[in-house]
C-alpha cells in the first residue's frame, strides 16, 4: 500500500473549494476520478501576448458576478468530454484548497454553463492527498450561507 494513503484526507463527492491565486473564495466543485484533469467553467477566454490568457469566470451559477483571471497557459490538449466529443483546450495552473490542503491543479478552460458544476477536480489533483468517498458531500464544510445563497441566485 501506498506510504501516502495514510496522510490522506477523505473529500465528499461535490465539495466547496477556493481558488486563492485568482481571488476566488468559494466555488462548488464536483470531485471526478474519472477525469484526468481538472475544468473550470471559463469564458471570454482572450490567448495574449507571452503565452498568456485571460479569462472570466463565474463563480455563482445564477449571479452576474464575475472574476477575470489572467495567467500563464500551462499546456494545450485535444480533452474528450462525457458526451465523446473532443475539443482543444487550454490548460493553466491553478492552486485550489479544498479540506484545508493547497494543491497545484493542471486546470482546462471550457464553457460549462450547461453543467451543474463551475468546476471539477479530476485524478491529477485528487491523488495530492485525498480520497473521494462517493457517499458523502461536502466533508470539508459548506461556504457561509450567504454564498450558498447566491450560488442559487438567491441574492
Amino acid at each position: 500500500m501506498n506510504d501516502d494513503h495514510h496522510s490522506s484526507t477523505i473529500v465528499g463527492w461535490r465539495e466547496w473549494v477556493s481558488l486563492p491565486g485568482v481571488g476566488i473564495p468559494w466555488i462548488k466543485a464536483k470531485l471526478d476520478t474519472g477525469a484526468r484533469s481538472s475544468a473550470l467553467h471559463a469564458y471570454d477566454i482572450e490567448e495574449l501576448p507571452d503565452d498568456r490568457v485571460s479569462f472570466r469566470v463565474r463563480p455563482w451559477q445564477q449571479a452576474d458576478e464575475d472574476v477575470v483571471v489572467e495567467c500563464a497557459v500551462h499546456d494545450r490538449r485535444l480533452v474528450r468530454s462525457s458526451s465523446g466529443h473532443s475539443e482543444q483546450r487550454i490548460v493553466v495552473l491553478m492552486e485550489v484548497r479544498l479540506s484545508g490542503k493547497t494543491v497545484t491543479a493542471e486546470v482546462t478552460l471550457s464553457n460549462r454553463d450547461q453543467m451543474g458544476f463551475r468546476m471539477l477536480i479530476g485524478r491529477e489533483a485528487l491523488r495530492q492527498g485525498f480520497v473521494v468517498d462517493p457517499g458523502s458531500s461536502f466533508l470539508s464544510g459548506r461556504a457561509p450561507r450567504e454564498v450558498r445563497r447566491r450560488n442559487r441566485g438567491r441574492v
